[in-house]
């Protein structure tokens, strides 16, 4: 197995303590006298093992502690050197901080009894204080560097994790924010379809009438449901712009529809649907009095908007028949609109006005369903009439 390439930091300490003992060593400055190698050449060969120690103290730390316990035992036989006494603390140090975690758990509870094992044996052979002064330095070069990894280790783990958790918590602040966007986008064009594209039909319908019959009285009523359908589209986009520009909130939002309007959109459908042939019937079921939450009423009335306007656009000559009732705290629209060859002017469509009726239902938990029967194009919205929805 190839070991990882030492680290540049850990070859500048490895240098600086082998040319630090070798000088040491040049003007005899040892720690003890005592010795059993008498050459005095031998004091560099731990110096030389504790130096690549220091080398693999990052890459390998594991190894860089076995290689440096088994030089500072050796250190003992020779004359010894401060050099490699210092760099095995080092050594000691490192392989808490980089090592692996099982290794960096056991290390200060091994190089603590093996201080206090070293330092009752002692007292029981020299019977003297100096084998506690003998423990208190074998403490300081392993168990006080192993503590010392220990803490420093434990403080960068404990920063490691609060980094992740801020950066986690910004994640999931950006995919919040995203998921706002994205859901404030499809409202606005939800919104923005149903104010505004069923003016744009009937603009778009009236406006091929005029231009298909050459007969004045054709084109001046064409051109009236043109201008009044350009001037309430206006209106409607007016309104619209001015509730997003109302972003610090400090302006009263303007009138949500209601179902009680419903009148007022047949009203302009039967105009819209004259060129057509069609004809709009309302059946309204409803208890009198009976209060709706506002988010469930405005979808309501969009549905029947949109399924009008899609009437307007689509729908064969005939009757359009607009039902709405309310039972069991469920509120049910259901538009019935004739299938078939148009022989009418007629406007393009694109789908969104049913994408956007079925966002509305599920949104408040409800069941959406729009599909030919037959010669009748059938839209039936289920919409839950409780608080609970008009808080979704």
């Amino acid at each position: 197995m190839t070991l990882p390439r030492p680290h540049r930091i850990d070859l500048l300490i490895a240098a600086s303590g082998f040319f630090g003992g070798l000088l040491l060593w040049w003007f005899g400055l040892y720690v003890t006298g005592d010795h059993v190698v008498d050459q005095r050449w031998a004091t560099l060969v731990p110096l030389t093992v504790m130096s690549g120690a220091e080398v693999l103290r990052r890459t390998a730390p594991r190894t860089a502690l076995l290689a440096g316990t088994l030089a500072i035992v050796a250190d003992q036989f020779t004359n010894g050197s401060l050099a490699t006494v210092l760099m095995f603390t080092d050594v000691v140090y490192a392989a808490v901080v980089y090592g692996q975690p099982a290794s960096a758990r056991r290390i200060p509870y091994t190089t603590g009894l093996i201080t206090v094992g070293c330092t009752v044996v002692l007292l029981i052979w020299w019977q003297n204080a100096f084998a506690l002064l003998v423990g208190v330095l074998t403490g300081m070069i392993s168990f006080l560097p192993a503590v010392t990894g220990a803490v420093v280790r434990n403080h960068r783990n404990a920063a490691d994790a609060a980094r992740l958790r801020a950066e986690q918590t910004a994640l999931l602040a950006e995919m919040d924010r995203a998921q706002a966007v994205v859901a404030e986008r499809a409202r606005v064009a939800r919104e923005l379809h149903d104010m505004v594209a069923n003016h744009l039909s009937a603009i778009a319908i009236h406006s091929t009438a005029a231009l298909s019959l050459d007969e004045p009285a054709t084109t001046r009523q064409a051109l009236t449901v043109i201008r009044e359908n350009s001037v309430a589209g206006l209106t409607e986009m007016r309104r619209l712009i001015g509730l997003l520009r109302d972003s610090d909130g400090e302006r009263e939002p303007g009138a949500v529809p209601s179902l009680d309007a419903v009148d007022t959109l047949l009203a302009r459908a039967r105009t819209n649907g004259a060129a057509g042939g069609l004809d709009f019937v309302l059946e309204d079921t409803r208890p009198a009095g009976g209060a709706l939450p506002a988010p469930v009423e405005l979808a309501a009335y969009r549905i029947v908007q949109e399924s009008l306007t899609n009437a307007v656009k689509h729908a064969s000559p005939g009757t359009v028949r607009v039902r709405i009732g309310l039972a069991g705290g469920v509120l049910t629209v259901a538009v019935d609109s004739p299938y078939g060859e148009r022989t009418g002017p007629a406007a393009p469509g694109t789908g969104s006005g049913l994408v956007g009726m079925r966002e509305r239902t599920e949104l408040l938990g409800g069941d959406f369903r729009a599909a030919a029967s037959g010669a009748v194009w059938q839209v039936r919205a289920v919409l839950p009439a409780d608080e609970e929805a008009g808080n979704a």
